[in-house]
């Protein structure tokens, strides 16, 4: 895998427009689920270690600005794959913006806050609540991950497994964490079903909003 991931780096690969769907479609699936295990585990510390919280909105754990995100730094920083300092920098300023519009537009259209860096631990250089310094700094070493790791390992696969496989295995995997999301999203609210945090909530669980 080593040598992949050199390979990866140092030369260019080119897929057709259905396996590069795919590709970014697997790319979503991982990196929200990574996004959900981060915020799982930051709110336990967060909390003084005494609870553990599911955060996002939908049943599978799987946030989608984490998603959004990578797609982002996928597509601004992949031909800059050589260069992990200017990685880490457009990644910062990326998801810096991201993360504020996002927060300011939750907070101003639809009336939720979704999170409030003034109520959390290690919040310095916070802006409005909407963003701060260590959130942007671990989404940058987030970003790295997802450029040396997780996407050559997508590559990886693309290139290993069967193309109609990997296609299903990525179109399929994609389709029902998006259903997910678009439920508890969209269709709950317009014909007034329970949403996932409704469903969390009657089983006992801790939920916070995402």
């Amino acid at each position: 895998m080593i040598h992949y991931i050199k390979n990866y780096i140092n030369k260019d690969q080119t897929f057709d427009k259905k396996r590069l769907l795919a590709i970014i479609c697997l790319i979503i699936v991982i990196s929200g689920t990574f996004g959900w295990l981060y915020e799982f585990i930051f709110y336990f510390f967060n909390s003084g270690m005494k609870e553990f919280y599911f955060r996002g909105g939908n049943f599978l754990p799987w946030i989608n600005i984490y998603a959004t995100g990578a797609v982002i730094i996928f597509l601004l920083t992949y031909k800059k794959r050589k260069h992990p300092l200017i990685i880490f920098l457009i990644s910062i300023l990326a998801s810096g913006i991201l993360e504020y519009i996002g927060g300011y537009y939750m907070e101003h259209f639809n009336e939720v806050k979704c999170w409030d860096y003034n109520q959390e631990i290690l919040n310095f250089g916070n802006i409005n609540g909407y963003v701060c310094l260590r959130s942007v700094l671990i989404f940058g070493i987030m970003s790295l991950l997802l450029m040396y790791l997780i996407v050559p390992f997508c590559f990886y696969l693309t290139n290993k497994i069967n193309r109609k496989t990997f296609l299903i295995i990525s179109y399929v995997l994609c389709a029902i964490f998006l259903l997910d999301e678009f439920y508890n999203l969209i269709f709950a609210n317009l014909f007034s079903l329970p949403r996932a945090s409704d469903i969390y909530k009657i089983l006992g669980f801790k939920y916070l909003y995402f």
